[in-house]
């Protein structure tokens, strides 16, 4: 199977009650519609979180009104028509299997099968190390064995800690402590893993090539299980507009094919009724593909088989436009200079705190660097390091061991970095590991709130007045040659109540002398949590203070853009003979107190770009997909011209 390129994905999820579930479908129409928007890959269901299969099962249970096979009828219309199909089973979930067998069940460590709300899906979970996974085996080999099937999506595939008596009787013969909550997720991720290996070796025993995502698992975890990834991001649905920017430059450094899921929903899945402007699904796509990513757009298929003609519509017109930029995207490699290493890159199964805090600051971090036209990949901690110029350690980037090789190499190769607030610091955060961050820590910040004040330089960015830092950071003290470019201003008094009163207003006091911002040689660091502040709290003079520090690490950066609004963005991509630069003009207006809307793209003119040379001067300058040469001039180094009209996305090439 090729990797897929233009993809969609549908839920298929039906209550039982459902009394005419694919009474009215017609999988030859179906496949004409999907055909017709230039679709190659669908992911559909085969059996749903409700525990409902759509075909002819042996194993499982049908769904109780459905008469025929459904998913053999639509497989049957794809393969006539060089359609892959991919089986979608939910691993985690199944409802109606759990309802009939109770011990196929997690048992809560409150002791629970039933969780209070039950309403929500994930009310009630299924257990690993039950008879359910032979079950779930035997159908799986049942799909791969009776199906065309080019692939399978194991979704929802989560092991939460269970103290049912077969996870019990295993820990105890293993030597684990099944009332000590660490080891109980460590039990329970290893039955996760272990069973993503069961499915991955009975469905490749039958058909090697197959396509295989576990949703759920770490993408770290999946190296040797699956085939390619997914990033699920419905920016409306929870996800919203700042996780696929940094999440999809982590995933994009892994090594396998990367899906960019978004959907049609307004809100979330299942929203039947829900459906995007098509600019801002317009937008996920050209975002997705600007990093490197194969877009898949999820939809949900209706239980009667209708078909929704103002979604295939809407699939159609963007796929189409999208399409006709097939030549620059085949094979096109992102460039990247600076490398954000991300504290804790998948999903954290012992310390979901510690998770959120890393998502902060690396969504900060990268919203930051794309608002700078920086070119960056974010980084796993258990990878590569190799390569960049200057590596970003966002916040809470604690040096072990490895990771300490990783930096002294960096530094021993001439490498920059910019660090904050306890990154840098070793595991118990007693100490930086490097002289050549040229502060000494001495412990949390002990002022709430904390100011910087910027120094004569960075005033050139910075207003002359103490700023609020509104996240916490650490206390430091400069070593002699250290550069201190701000320093800490101390309140009057922190936020406390002392019996009488509130103590919340704070107003700046006294210079403490404690630097807030240094510079070290390659190494630029600042002492608080800019990066999650910046996400948090949105404050602009951080950004600009980093970019000035930037500037001086990374004096000739890849690419520079100018009439580019602030939510624009300037991505740099290579093929043999070429390299391309993305900018998209699109932005998400909040409505109301949660939704977030693109309603139409912005136009600008006479977007002013230059790429940095690189010993390759090229020959020619244009607008692709029509092929509009662009005039261009050789400046110190960078090749420049400039793009009379982005109306929302241009895609400029210099070959």
């Amino acid at each position: 199977m090729h990797e897929p390129k233009w993809c969609i994905f549908y839920d298929v999820h039906t209550m039982p009650a459902c009394p005419d579930v694919g009474a009215g479908f017609d999988p030859e129409a179906f496949a004409e519609r999907i055909k017709a928007c230039g679709v190659d890959y669908i992911v559909f269901h085969a059996r749903c979180n409700l525990g409902m299969a759509y075909y002819n099962t042996k194993v499982g249970i049908r769904h109780y009104s459905l008469t025929y096979d459904l998913f053999g009828a639509l497989a049957e219309a794809c393969q006539a028509r060089g359609i892959a199909l991919t089986a979608y089973v939910n691993v985690g979930l199944s409802h109606e299997e759990a309802l009939l067998h109770r011990d196929w069940c997690v048992v809560s460590p409150e002791g629970y099968v039933y969780r209070p709300d039950r309403l929500d899906h994930f009310f009630r979970l299924m257990c690993y190390n039950t008879p359910y996974a032979d079950h779930v085996l035997e159908m799986i080999r049942e799909i791969v064995t009776g199906y065309p099937v080019a692939g399978l999506f194991l979704d929802c595939f989560h092991q939460s800690p269970c103290v049912g008596v077969e996870c019990v009787r295993e820990m105890k013969a293993l030597g684990m402590d099944f009332q000590d909550p660490r080891q109980l997720a460590e039990f329970a991720h290893m039955s996760q893993l272990r069973m993503a290996r069961r499915i991955t070796e009975t469905a490749t025993a039958i058909k090697p090539d197959l396509l295989i995502y576990f949703n759920g698992v770490a993408p770290e975890d999946q190296q040797d299980l699956g085939t390619y990834l997914e990033y699920e991001c419905l920016p409306t649905g929870g996800w919203g507009y700042d996780a696929l920017p940094a999440w999809g430059r982590y995933l994009r450094t892994l090594g396998k094919p990367v899906l960019n899921m978004t959907g049609r929903f307004h809100k979330s899945w299942g929203d039947f009724g829900g459906i995007r402007t098509e600019a801002s699904l317009e937008y996920d796509i050209l975002h997705g593909l600007a990093l490197g990513m194969r877009p898949t757009i999820g939809d949900h298929f209706h239980p009667r088989g209708d078909i929704n003609n103002a979604v295939f519509d809407l699939i159609e017109r963007i796929y189409r436009r999208c399409q006709k930029l097939e030549p620059w995207l085949d094979g096109a490699r992102p460039l990247s200079e600076i490398g954000v290493v991300a504290p804790q890159p998948g999903f954290s199964y012992t310390d979901g705190a510690g998770f959120g805090r890393s998502q902060n600051s690396v969504k900060g971090a990268a919203r930051m660097l794309a608002e700078l036209r920086a070119q960056f990949d974010v980084l796993s901690p258990y990878r590569s390091w190799e390569g960049y110029q200057v590596l970003v350690l966002p916040d809470e980037v604690l040096l072990e061991e490895e990771c300490t090789k990783k930096i002294r190499r960096h530094l021993d190769a001439g490498g920059c970095i910019l660090a904050s607030a306890w990154s840098g610091a070793d595991a118990d955060k007693t100490r930086f590991v490097f002289e050549e961050w040229g502060v000494r820590l001495e412990g949390p910040s002990p002022y709430d709130p904390a100011y910087v004040l910027g120094g004569a330089e960075l005033r050139q960015v910075l207003p002359d007045m103490p700023l609020t830092l509104y996240q916490p950071g650490v206390e430091v003290s400069a070593q002699p040659d250290t550069h201190v470019l701000a320093e800490i201003i101390a309140p009057y008094y922190n936020r406390h109540w002392d019996g009488e009163h509130g103590f919340v207003y704070l107003p700046p006091d006294r210079t403490t002398g404690k630097p807030a911002v240094t510079l070290c040689g390659p190494v630029a660091y600042l002492s608080h949590r800019v990066f999650a502040s910046y996400y948090l709290d949105a404050q602009v003079p951080l950004r600009d203070m980093v970019g000035w520090l930037l500037d001086r690490l990374l004096p000739n950066p890849l690419l520079r853009a100018w009439g580019l609004p602030s939510f624009g963005r300037a991505t740099v991509t290579a093929q043999p003979g070429r390299r391309i630069v993305h900018l998209l003009c699109y932005v998400p207006e909040r409505r109301g107190p949660t939704m977030d809307m693109i309603e139409e793209p912005v136009e600008m003119r006479d977007v002013r770009v230059a790429l940095r040379l690189d010993s390759v001067e090229p020959a020619r300058v244009y607008l692709a997909p029509y092929g509009e040469d662009l005039p261009f001039r050789v400046n110190e180094g960078y090749v420049e011209t400039v793009v009379p009209v982005v109306p929302g996305y241009a895609m400029i090439v210099f070959e």
